[in-house]
């Protein structure tokens, strides 16, 4: 292995430390099988000296009831060696793949806006899966078969030390080989573990667009694009197949030489037993199996060491920023944006630009404005899903980089256009983070109040209904009444409103107002609005374009302006 694969290997054993007396008890059964090896080749001479060619009546009464004992131990050790391996390679997977969710769960919003879901997927549960096999299969070899392969080497130098070195002479050979192999492998594993993760983001994105699929008849192009993806992991599995393949042979052909030179010795010795021979013989051809398998296991620690950069890549990526150490119990909920901009990245263009409002407490602004006019950009700076890169936000006079993010988040409430319900009973979507602050009495209340209960008491299971993926199994009204529920239960002093009702019908659109009128009371509310018809009682409304604020003040009031609000309002209500 390469310097990086054996640091990586050391982070990977890591892991394995807190099991530790399951992971020696696993060595110690490896050593004792590894040496019932050697010992077979050892009974060989007495085996065929003493029993077949002198007939000793002790050789025949013992040789037999040895070997049975020999296998016994044998079979003993192999299953506590592999049993114990195994479970100390599961409890490394089970605690990778939770600090990889646990990280996964920390990490900041523009992260994942640069990595597909599927491939994140992909890492969490291919990647990890190979790492398994690196830490325990691969181990598990490394040690056994080297450990056999000494102790018969041991044994054929004792039976003729001369021989051995000679036959020796094609380590180096083998050892160059399985270096030039590792290197190859090391570098397929890594376009093999891209490719999966390319094949489980076009699945995850036909089943998450499968209507788009049906209704546009995509069927032919999206089979295109999967196959593609297919096609590419195809390839590259094959390229490590053709790797392994190749040097597989060359070892044998070498191994092959080298006992056909053992024959040749044997016969023109002229003091060789046949049962020192067949002893030797034995412990060469034995020798095959061990290095076969220390052969081919370069495959799999170079894929495990693949994916383990992969994995550790993705554990070192740094979680968000927390800048803030201040904790406030509650806030009164007054919102000030002073001269703030923020960038996607390394784009050249301000999102927004120079922005500066302020919110009073319980008050209700409105943003409006073309698509990529910075409407949400605005709203998602508030939590701090991004980081302004200049200028200030305040809550109650406090910069909020001053509040650590549990503290600031626990102050705000979101509710969105795109609904996120998780595939569990619509009880548990209410409650969801604050079962706490749940008494039967609070929640009958928030259904009311959101008008849950008109559609619930049709449902055969009630509260306990499961709404499937996403919430597949209802109607979009009814998943923004569920999330404005879970708002209300939150009771969070800041609300922001993310075009909420805007791929809603009239009927669904008339419940869910009259839910967020109740939601809005008494919380300060910052509402991104699509249709102009659900801010018009707003308390102020700021027009949004190309990341500036262009226009400010009422409904009436900018209506009287005659400029870019009255022009929206006039296309969406005269169109």
């Amino acid at each position: 292995m390469t310097e990086n694969s054996h640091g990586l290997y050391r982070r990977l054993l890591r892991y394995a430390w807190p099991y530790r007396g399951m992971f020696v008890l696993a060595i110690i059964g490896m050593i004792i099988g590894s040496a019932t090896e050697p010992v077979f080749a050892a009974l060989m001479r007495p085996l065929l000296n003493g029993g077949f060619v002198h007939k000793n009546p002790a050789s025949i009464r013992f040789m037999p009831l040895a070997l049975v004992a020999l296998f016994l131990v044998r079979g003993i050790a192999s299953f506590v060696s592999s049993y114990l391996m195994n479970w100390v390679g599961r409890r490394v997977v089970f605690d990778v793949r939770a600090e990889m969710f646990s990280r996964l769960l920390y990490l900041p919003t523009a992260f994942f806006d640069a990595h597909s879901s599927g491939v994140l997927i992909a890492k969490l549960i291919y990647d990890v899966e190979q790492v398994a096999s690196a830490a325990t299969r691969a181990l598990s070899t490394l040690v056994k078969d080297n450990l056999t392969v000494l102790g018969l080497l041991g044994w054929m130098i004792y039976l003729n030390w001369g021989l051995t070195l000679t036959i020796l002479g094609v380590a180096p050979v083998i050892a160059l080989v399985n270096r030039k192999m590792g290197d190859r492998f090391r570098r397929t594993s890594r376009s093999i573990q891209d490719s999966m993760g390319e094949i489980s983001h076009v699945v995850q994105e036909a089943v998450d667009g499968h209507r788009v699929i049906k209704t546009f008849g995509g069927q032919s192009e999206a089979l295109t694009t999967f196959g593609r993806a297919n096609e590419h992991n195809r390839r590259e599995n094959m390229r490590r197949v053709r790797v392994a393949a190749s040097g597989v042979p060359f070892v044998q052909l070498l191994a092959a030489a080298a006992l056909a030179w053992v024959v040749h010795s044997a016969m023109t010795e002229p003091h060789a037993t046949v049962g020192a021979f067949m002893s030797y013989v034995t412990a060469m051809m034995m020798l095959l199996a061990p290095i076969k398998r220390l052969t081919q296991v370069n495959e799999t620690l170079q894929t495990g060491m693949a994916a383990s950069q992969s994995v550790f890549t993705f554990i070192d990526q740094p979680s968000e920023p927390e800048t803030g150490t201040r904790i406030v119990p509650r806030v009164r909920g007054e919102i000030e944006y002073r001269q703030v901009e923020f960038r996607y990245g390394h784009g050249t263009r301000l999102a927004v630009n120079d922005v500066s409002f302020t919110i009073p407490a319980g008050h209700t602004l409105a943003l409006v404005g073309t698509s990529g006019s910075g409407k949400t950009t605005i709203a998602n700076l508030l939590p701090r899903f991004y980081t302004a890169e200049a200028g200030s936000i305040f809550i109650d006079g406090i910069d909020t980089r001053e509040f650590t993010l549990t503290n600031l988040r626990s102050h705000i409430a979101l509710v969105s256009q795109e609904t996120v319900l998780f595939d569990t009973t619509i009880r548990e979507n209410i409650l969801y983070g604050h079962k706490s602050k749940a008494s039967e009495e609070r929640l009958a209340d928030i259904i009311e109040a959101a008008h849950i209960a008109e559609f619930v008491k049709d449902l055969p299971a009630g509260l306990d209904t499961v709404v499937g993926e996403r919430g597949v199994r209802l109607s979009g009204g009814q998943r923004q009444r569920i999330a404005i529920a879970r708002a209300l239960l939150k009771d969070a002093p800041v609300l922001i409103l993310d075009e909420a009702t805007a791929a809603l019908d009239t009927e669904s659109e008339r419940h869910v107002q009259a839910a967020m009128v109740r939601l809005m009371e008494n919380r300060t509310t910052l509402v991104i609005a699509h249709r102009l018809s659900t801010i018009e009682h707003a308390d102020r409304i700021l027009v949004m374009s190309k990341g500036r604020v262009v226009e400010s003040g009422s409904h009436a009031e900018l209506l009287a302006l005659k400029k870019m609000y009255a022009r929206l309002h006039s296309l969406q209500f005269h169109a």
